[in-house]
């Protein structure tokens, strides 16, 4: 008899899944104890399966997991005040380090990389327009940035809120 967590059961499969936690599977609803979707199904005997056999180590594995890939979405969302496409990168890495480890992104991340082709068919289809909107947008973002630095802006909002 193995423990799993706080429970003792019969068996558990590669995947995680006990005895007791199939029984309670119906065709229709994910298996029991994935509420955020579940671990990712990893290959028997591969890293990723040695460290989730050890409960303390495996928790420790997605924890870090999840830091890491937090860091880089956060890195993408700070980087949101830049002009330009330089929060997507750091985004994409942070869901594809989430995607190997958790199911949820794993689907949110197939999802966003089918919007993704989507959308670089669609720029193919119309490059025109779609340069259009891109230098349109350059264009903004300097003139934005020309205003902020012409007319002293930073320093005059410091002014304002009592900062300086």
């Amino acid at each position: 008899m193995r423990r799993v967590g706080a429970f003792s059961c019969v068996g558990v499969d590669p995947s995680g899944t006990t005895d007791a936690m199939a029984a309670q599977r119906t065709d229709t609803d994910e298996p029991v104890g994935t509420a955020l979707g579940g671990q990712r199904p990893v290959r028997p005997g591969s890293f990723r399966d040695r460290v989730r056999r050890r409960p303390v180590l495996g928790r420790l594995w997605r924890a870090g997991v999840f830091l890491a890939g937090l860091v880089c979405i956060a890195a993408g969302g700070a980087l949101v005040v830049l002009p330009g496409p330089l929060t997507i990168p750091p985004i994409v890495l942070g869901l594809w380090i989430w995607s190997t480890e958790f199911e949820w992104a794993h689907r949110f991340f197939v999802k966003g990389k089918e919007k993704g082709m989507e959308a670089w068919r669609q720029a193919q289809r119309h490059p025109v327009s779609s340069a259009v909107v891109t230098v349109g947008g350059l264009v903004l973002a300097g003139a934005v940035i020309w205003a902020v630095l012409h007319y002293d802006l930073v320093a005059r909002a410091k002014d304002a809120v009592g900062l300086s």
